[in-house]
């Protein structure tokens, strides 16, 4: 069909509400009948558009003219109500709000701290935190799966690797739970309790320094010339705990969800565990948790999928939506879960300079967590209908907030 025929949703406008996002593959899905790129409505009633094709995903994310400034359409996102970079409502001055030349200043400083070789060497402690986890369990019984296992292990990964005390631990999983989520009240609190928790313990890394990611931020910020300003340390420090956290957190709830709802792909994932890495790529193929990209907005006016887009307008890319519509191998089916698939390809960490900076800690966490809990666990059941599960109504993230399951450790 035509990308200019008619959307099927609320006279051509797509509404990203509750109610779609508990069903946005298969809604989605519909969408892309009728084209890769439609009109919607997003939180707070922002208006814009929304990709949903793979190519045309693409050729957004790297668009010269779709950028992270706003200032073409500020007039139209204050009529709306919303107040942009402020850290109040935000994650502050961060390589993930900004354009060349400053996201590259700030994507370098952020992997010079952030090194392969600091990711790699977590695998260890990854892998102990993954059976601490399930030791803590009792041997059989009921548990949401999401408190009991996937949150608290990304949580404590990025609270370690930044050098966050463990006392502070639990209230620095609820905030990043929590940040991500717009539409919710406690978006605003969440945001502002993080960064006070990393705006204190930034000061007091910078007088005792130690081997971790915040103070080697801070000598980032201290010893290259003043290259990181304060706010965009607090800014990047941000970004990390809710990009590495929350992201996960979800992949890991997906993935597991899928593989219930899929008990042949389950028994094949046991029985061959080193299809795992490549699991993985498909699960982010399948059922991303990162569901749309951050906004861009149109410096000029341009033409996307043959679209007019007028200067000044809101473009956001469905991530989980390209997943589902990348071309796959010969004869496959991408609207299958498919734990064999050979070289998935997705969007899940987006594409262009924006890349995921955290994407192969993901990887590595999401890997040897599934590893653990299918190995250690090897009786695993919904333990209620999968379409009761409630999923988070708002905001970029998709993920249901508990995953009920019946177990039985081995």
């Amino acid at each position: 069909m035509s990308p200019h025929q008619k959307c099927p949703y609320q006279d051509g406008r797509v509404v990203i509400d509750p109610a779609f996002k508990a069903d946005a593959p298969a809604r989605y899905a519909l969408l892309r009948e009728f084209g890769p790129i439609h009109p919607a409505e997003f939180h707070l009633g922002l208006k814009g558009w929304v990709i949903v094709g793979h190519e045309l995903a693409r050729e957004a994310l790297t668009h010269p003219a779709l950028l992270k400034d706003a200032t073409p359409a500020a007039e139209a996102l204050a009529a709306a109500g919303y107040v942009l970079n402020k850290p109040s409502v935000g994650l502050g001055a961060q390589m993930m709000e900004a354009d060349p030349p400053e996201h590259t200043r700030l994507r370098r400083l952020a992997a010079a701290a952030f090194t392969p070789r600091r990711t790699a060497e977590l695998a260890p402690r990854i892998e102990q935190i993954a059976h601490d986890l399930i030791d803590a369990l009792p041997l059989a019984g009921e548990a949401d799966l999401v408190e009991a296992f996937n949150a608290p292990l990304p949580g404590t990964v990025i609270a370690e690797l930044l050098g966050i005390p463990e006392e502070h631990h639990l209230d620095f999983r609820r905030w990043s739970g929590q940040a991500l989520r717009v539409a919710s009240p406690e978006h605003r609190p969440a945001l502002a309790g993080l960064h006070t928790l990393l705006a204190d313990l930034i000061e007091d890394k910078r007088r005792r320094p130690h081997d971790d990611l915040l103070s080697a931020l801070v000598a980032v910020h201290d010893e290259e010339d003043g290259r990181l300003t304060e706010e965009e340390l607090v800014g990047t420090a941000m970004m990390l705990v809710v990009a590495g956290h929350e992201s996960t957190v979800n992949l890991l709830g997906n993935a597991v969800l899928a593989l219930l709802q899929h008990p042949d792909q389950l028994r094949l994932l046991r029985a061959r565990p080193e299809l795992m890495p490549g699991a993985v790529e498909e699960f982010l193929r399948y059922d991303t948790s990162v569901e749309r990209s951050t906004s861009r907005y149109a410096a000029q006016d341009i033409e996307l999928g043959g679209v007019p887009i007028p200067r000044g307008s809101m473009v956001v890319v469905a991530l989980g939506a390209a997943g589902r519509d990348a071309p796959q191998a010969e004869d496959d089916d991408a609207t299958a879960l498919d734990v064999t698939r050979p070289g998935a390809r997705h969007l899940a960490f987006g594409h262009g300079i924006h890349y995921c900076l955290g994407a192969p800690l993901a990887r590595l966490e999401t890997t040897i967590a599934l590893r653990t809990l299918l190995s250690r666990v090897p009786d695993l059941e919904l333990a209620a209908p999968a379409d009761s599960l409630e999923w988070i109504s708002s905001g970029i993230i998709r993920g249901v907030l508990s995953l009920p399951v019946r177990y039985r450790v081995g």
